[in-house]
């Protein structure tokens, strides 16, 4: 079987959304079996000018989301970034893994020659899509996903290589 635009996004987004959620559930009984209020479990950051735990699970989640939209040529689902608990994350992920998975194949087709434009703080760029996917998407993904998964280890939540990569 060929590498499409789509079995290079849709499944490795969703599975490693999958894991995200599970570092979720190991954290969240992490600080109920230590008493840890999951308030300061989520606000926690592996340096000060970088962000908490939260925010990386919301941009690994707005990344999944946007560059499967973009690529699918569909608007991006919006979300207000206002999850404050376990509970509110795990909704998230689950609503960004139940539309990525909702889009069809067919929609990548082409994809990989079409424009995607966009402004980042005070510029446009415009790639091609397998420029984009691989050069942007999934390269920002990732490293909110294992800043994520960082913060939570760093802080002693029992989580190894397994649970990073899951089942691929």
């Amino acid at each position: 079987m060929p590498i499409t635009m789509y079995t290079a996004s849709v499944p490795r987004l969703a599975n490693i959304l999958k894991n995200v959620s599970q570092f979720l559930t190991k954290a969240e009984a992490y600080a109920v079996a230590r008493k840890i209020d999951p308030a300061v479990l989520l606000s926690l950051r592996l340096f000060p000018d970088m962000f908490p735990l939260i925010r990386q699970v919301q941009i690994a989640c707005d990344h999944a989301k946007g560059s499967v939209a973009r690529l699918a040529d569909m608007e991006v689902p919006k979300h207000e970034d206002t999850e404050q608990g376990f509970a509110e994350l795990q909704q998230r992920i689950a609503k960004v893994i139940a539309f990525i998975e909702s889009v069809p194949a067919e929609r990548f087709d082409g994809s990989e020659e079409r424009n995607i434009v966009l402004t980042l703080r005070d510029r446009e760029i415009t790639f091609n899509g397998l420029q984009y996917l691989t050069g942007f998407a999934l390269p920002n993904f990732y490293f909110h996903v294992v800043t994520a998964y960082d913060i939570l280890r760093h802080n002693g939540v029992d989580l190894g290589k397994r649970d990073f990569i899951g089942n691929p």
